[in-house]
């Protein structure tokens, strides 16, 4: 980089709103960085590295087709890597070498302050060799080309005309109403078309229970086990006033409460 023009940034995740979102960070923690483009893709991500030639790419790890490792090996030595990832600290401690930083979805203000403090003195070097970096990085986050499990950590939710990025920590539950899935959080509702089906899947099990065929609840969210009239099992949760009734099939859940 040449010490009389600002530093350049390329941000690519597969995911518009999270490039929203650390694009809106980026400019708050370091305005003088330039984010010079954006791609949904590792293909793209490589034809604009070449094109705009950025200083620094924040770069997704879980992508499909191209992921964010083999990126990272079609562009190594052109620029400075950030992976952004929803794997926790320990798949990734490969990063505390220091070739390449790494921040966790969603980027905590704090840990983006610091991941911008290292690039900017990093960017008085040529980017540093990461083949053998990207290797073990690649055996770490799974055993012959498998990744581990990612669960969802935030969704992507109308609330009224507005599109909104809800952390999972934060949601209640979801119960499915009409053609939509509604989101309760503890301040506000929101609304996604993905019905309860998938999202069983894409949940972290010992975060989110199903307890009836169109409601998931947030396991450490739960307040109280009681019984209504009729004798089914009803839950009381934190910060909402709403009871949620327990289905026979899955009343197993609570044997222990």
């Amino acid at each position: 980089m040449q010490p009389s023009r600002k530093p350049t940034a390329l941000v690519v995740d597969d995911e518009r709103l999270m490039r929203e979102q650390l694009i809106g960070a980026l400019k708050e923690t370091w305005p003088e960085l330039a984010v010079a483009g954006e791609a949904g893709n590792g293909c793209e991500a490589v034809a604009l590295v070449h094109r705009i030639e950025p200083d620094i790419v924040f770069l997704d790890i879980s992508m499909p087709e191209m992921d964010g490792i083999q990126t990272a090996r079609a562009v190594a030595g052109r620029v400075h890597i950030v992976f952004v990832t929803a794997y926790d600290q320990h798949a990734v401690s490969a990063f505390e070498q220091g070739a390449i930083d790494y921040l966790l979805k969603p980027p905590e203000p704090e840990r983006l302050a610091l991941t911008c403090e290292r690039l900017r003195a990093r960017l008085t070097q040529a980017p540093a060799p990461i083949d053998d970096l990207l290797t073990q990085l690649s055996q770490r986050l799974g055993a012959d080309g498998v990744r581990p499990r990612e669960y969802l950590r935030w969704v992507q939710a109308s609330v009224g005309a507005n599109l909104r990025l809800i952390p999972t920590a934060e949601i209640l539950f979801f119960r499915a109403e009409d053609k939509y899935t509604r989101v309760q959080t503890a301040r506000f509702e929101a609304l996604i078309r993905k019905p309860i089906k998938e999202l069983v899947e894409e949940l972290d099990p010992n975060e989110f229970w199903q307890v009836h065929r169109a409601v998931v609840v947030r396991v450490d969210a739960i307040e109280q086990l009681s019984r209504n009239f009729r004798g089914n099992q009803v839950l009381t949760l934190k910060g909402t006033n709403e009871k949620l009734e327990v289905s026979r099939t899955f009343n197993h859940l609570f044997k222990q409460m």
